[in-house]
Order: C-alpha cells, then sequence, then structure tokens
C-alpha cells in the first residue's frame, strides 16, 4: 500500500480510480515517453521529487497533470503546495472531480472536516456516476465521521457500500483520486463497518471488523447485544466466541 502520512491522516492512493483516470502509457522501444510517463514511472517508484521533475516538464495547461503534482507534494507532506496544484488543475476544468475530491483530502489532513465535506460533496455534484464516486462517498462518510456526525457518516458508507461492494477492501497503487483511511476513532470506525457489513448480510467481514474494534479498544460491549444490525449473527457461535474474549488491547 502507499500511504503518506499527515499528522493523525493517512491518505491511500486509490487504485480503483487509475485505470479510469490515470493516462499512463506502456513504453516500448519505438515509443518517446512522456514527461506525464516519466512521471508515473517516477510515483510507481515512490521517488516523488523527482515525479514532480518530471510533470513540471509537461503541458502546463494540462490539468491531470496539476493534479499528480499535487498527489507527489501530497505523498511528501508538503500539503500547502499540493494543495496550490490541485487548485490550478480545478481552475483549468472546474469540473475535475479527482481534484475537486484531493483539496477535501488535504483540508481533511487539517482537521478542517467541515470543509473537506463540502469539497467531497462538491466532487459528488461534478460528476455523480462515475467509477471513482465510491471512493468518494467513502472519504466524506470519513470527514462525518471525524465530526463524530455518525449517521450522515453511516449513510455515505452505506452508498459508498452500494456502489462498490469492495470499497473498503481494495488495496492500493498509485492512482489519481485519494482516499482517506484514517481516524482518531479507530475502534468505534471499526464497529460502524462491522455494523454495516452486517446490515448487509456480509458476516465474515461483520465478524472480522468487530474483533478489530474490540482489539482497539471498543469498551461499548453491551452494544452488540442490543443493535439491530447484529440480531442474525447473535445465536452463531463465532459471535458469541468474540463476546466471550477479553482480546489484548492493540
Amino acid at each position: 500500500m502507499a500511504f503518506a502520512q499527515s499528522g493523525n491522516s493517512i491518505l491511500e492512493t486509490g487504485s480503483a480510480s487509475a485505470p479510469a483516470a490515470a493516462r499512463t502509457a506502456q513504453p516500448d522501444d519505438k515509443t518517446e515517453i512522456t514527461a506525464e510517463t516519466r512521471g508515473d514511472i517516477f510515483m510507481a517508484k515512490k521517488q516523488y521529487r523527482e515525479a514532480i521533475e518530471a510533470f513540471k516538464q509537461g503541458p502546463r495547461k494540462d490539468p491531470v497533470i496539476w493534479n499528480k503534482e499535487g498527489i507527489a507534494y501530497h505523498e511528501m507532506l508538503q500539503l500547502d503546495h499540493a494543495l496550490k496544484s490541485y487548485q490550478q488543475a480545478v481552475k483549468l476544468k472546474k469540473d475535475y472531480q479527482e481534484a475537486i475530491n484531493n483539496i477535501g483530502t488535504i483540508y481533511y489532513a487539517r482537521k478542517s472536516y467541515r470543509r473537506a465535506i463540502t469539497y467531497y460533496q462538491r466532487a459528488l455534484r461534478a460528476a455523480p456516476e462515475t467509477d471513482r464516486s465510491a471512493a468518494i462517498y467513502n472519504n466524506l462518510g470519513t470527514a462525518y465521521f471525524s465530526r463524530k456526525e455518525y449517521k450522515q457518516a453511516a449513510d455515505a458508507f452505506q452508498i459508498a457500500l452500494k456502489l462498490d461492494p469492495d470499497v473498503f477492501e481494495h488495496n492500493s497503487a498509485y492512482g489519481v483520486l485519494l482516499e482517506e483511511r484514517s481516524v482518531q476513532e479507530r475502534a468505534k470506525y471499526h464497529y460502524y463497518l462491522a455494523k454495516l457489513y452486517a446490515k448487509n448480510g456480509r458476516n465474515e467481514l461483520a465478524l472480522q471488523y468487530l474483533k478489530k474494534a474490540l482489539e482497539e479498544g471498543f469498551k461499548e460491549k453491551k452494544q452488540l447485544q442490543t443493535d439491530p444490525e447484529f440480531a442474525t449473527l447473535r445465536n452463531t457461535k463465532e459471535f458469541k466466541d468474540l463476546l466471550a474474549l477479553e482480546p489484548r488491547v492493540l
């Protein structure tokens, strides 16, 4: 996985978005390697400074290159430079969904969750039915969760899961849209994901996330006996075993 950490924030570059939006080429001996392709190669190697230099050699009126440059800065934790690059991408293409979303991740990293929500919602309005919408709804839910607006968070997570049943399970690679996977209340976050999976009949994942929540210190075990999402799980041996466990808090 490719991570860039900003304080308590961890960003994951979403592989789901890369095939649809990244314009990488597989050069052969007869193909001239463009500045963008060189930048993509450096990004894949996590050589972000070199990637930035390569992208800067590309067309300066190309919003895609500005967005990629922003991600390279983001990976280096140079958030001010990243923000300026994303903003330039949006200036060149006002409905650039990926760059708008990525601006949201900057504000999330700065714990300005309300502004992050504004940009995630704007990204969804820019292109409401793309293959990247699930990732943005995931980001939106994470921002709501960080504001302790749990009902709105659960609603956004439910839409994300409906659009992409594996939205919370993707491995990552260099892409053009950033997904936020970091929250401060990780135990409660994983408990909510467990409820979400149980509600959707995905019991194996529900149990997996319940175990994570307990290991991370979720203490309100009485909720496991009362939350309606777990009604069909309560009589299973696996669920009873989890209740009986006193997991070592990680």
